[in-house]
C-alpha cells in the first residue's frame, strides 16, 4: 500500500491560490526548445517577515530594531543625518546588525528539542497572520513559477545555508500556500560566508548588489550547462530594492551582450505594482510601467 501526503489546507486564502486541477502550462517558447528561468530576491518581495535588522546607539550601545521596510528607507543615512544619526550598524554575524539573517550554530541539545533557525520561526510566525500581511509583490508570480515547475533561482541577501532557505519554502508547502515545492535551479543566499567565497567575494570585497550580480551571471551559466543552449531562453529577474536594480540590470545587460538571441528582464517591485524592462543589446526598454502594471496577472515573462 502506498500512502501520499494530502495537502494542507492554508489557514487563510486571500489571495491566488487554488484548490482545483489547474491544467499546467508549458513555456511560452517551449516549442523552440527555450525555458523561461524565473529569479527572485525574498524579504519583501516573494514574503514580508519580520525579522528584524538591529542597529546601535553610539553611546550606550542600546539597540533599535527596524523592520527591513525601515531599514530600507534610512540604511544609507544610518550614523549620517535623520532619526538614526546616533546609531551605528555592526556587521558581526553572531552579535550584529544582521544577526537575525544568519543561521545560529544549534547545539545537538537545542535540535532535539526543537529549536530551528530564525528564518523557520519566522515563516512560521508570518503564516499565522492573514495572507495579505506576509504575501509580498511576487508572491502570485513565484506560485505561478512554482506550480508549472519552472527552474526558480533565491538570490537574497540573507545569510542562511542553501539548505535552510529550502526548508524555510518547505514550511509554506507544508502549510498548503504552494501545490508542490519549486524546482530550484540556484539559491544564493549571497551573505553566506561560504557563498560570498564561492562568488569570489572575500571579507568585504564585494557588497549585496555586487554580489547578487555575480550569483545571476553564474545561474545563467548554470542554466545553459544544465538545459543546452537556446536562442528562445528567457531570463528575469525581481527584487524591491532599488539599489539593486541597478546592478541587476547591468548584469543582464553583460548576458545580452555575450547571448544576444536569448531574453532577458529585470522586474522592479513596489507595494503597488511593478515596473518590468526588457533589456536589449543597445537600450533597456520599459515594457511594463509602475502605473500600468497589475500585480493580480501571471505576466512576469508573460511579454
Amino acid at each position: 500500500m502506498v500512502f501520499t501526503r494530502k495537502k494542507k489546507t492554508p489557514k487563510n486564502k486571500e489571495q491566488l491560490e487554488f484548490n482545483f486541477e489547474l491544467p499546467r502550462e508549458n513555456d511560452r517558447n517551449f516549442h523552440l526548445g527555450g525555458k523561461s528561468f524565473y529569479f527572485f530576491d525574498f524579504d519583501d518581495n516573494v514574503v514580508f517577515l519580520s525579522t528584524p535588522i538591529i542597529i546601535f546607539h553610539n553611546e550606550t550601545g542600546e539597540e533599535k530594531l527596524l523592520s527591513s521596510h525601515e531599514f530600507a528607507a534610512h540604511n544609507k543615512i544610518i550614523g549620517k543625518e535623520g532619526p538614526y544619526a546616533n546609531y551605528h550598524m555592526d556587521f558581526d554575524d553572531e552579535t550584529g546588525t544582521f544577526r537575525n539573517f544568519r543561521d545560529s550554530d544549534l547545539s545537538l541539545t537545542q535540535r532535539l528539542t526543537g529549536r530551528k533557525q530564525s528564518l523557520i520561526t519566522d515563516i512560521q510566525d508570518a503564516l499565522e497572520r492573514s495572507d495579505s500581511t506576509w504575501k509580498a509583490p511576487s508572491w502570485n508570480h513565484f506560485f505561478h513559477a512554482t506550480y508549472n515547475q519552472r527552474p526558480v533561482s533565491i538570490i537574497t541577501a540573507r545569510g542562511h545555508r542553501e539548505d535552510t532557505i529550502k526548508q524555510g519554502i518547505e514550511v509554506i508547502y507544508n502549510e498548503g500556500h504552494l501545490p508542490n515545492m519549486p524546482n530550484f535551479h540556484t539559491v544564493y543566499a549571497v551573505s553566506n560566508p561560504e557563498t560570498r567565497v564561492r562568488l569570489g567575494g572575500r571579507d568585504e570585497d564585494y557588497n549585496v548588489p555586487e554580489l547578487k550580480y555575480k550569483a545571476i551571471i553564474e545561474s545563467v551559466e548554470l542554466a545553459i550547462q544544465k538545459y543546452g543552449y537556446s536562442d528562445y531562453h528567457r531570463f528575469g529577474m525581481s527584487d524591491d530594492d532599488a539599489g539593486n536594480i541597478d546592478l541587476i540590470t547591468d548584469a543582464m545587460k553583460e548576458l545580452k551582450a555575450k547571448f544576444p538571441r536569448m531574453s532577458f528582464f529585470v522586474i522592479q517591485t513596489y507595494d503597488n505594482g511593478f515596473e518590468k524592462r526588457e533589456v536589449h543589446e543597445h537600450s533597456v526598454e520599459t515594457i511594463f510601467s509602475k502605473h500600468e502594471s497589475r500585480l493580480d496577472q501571471l505576466n512576469l515573462f508573460a511579454q
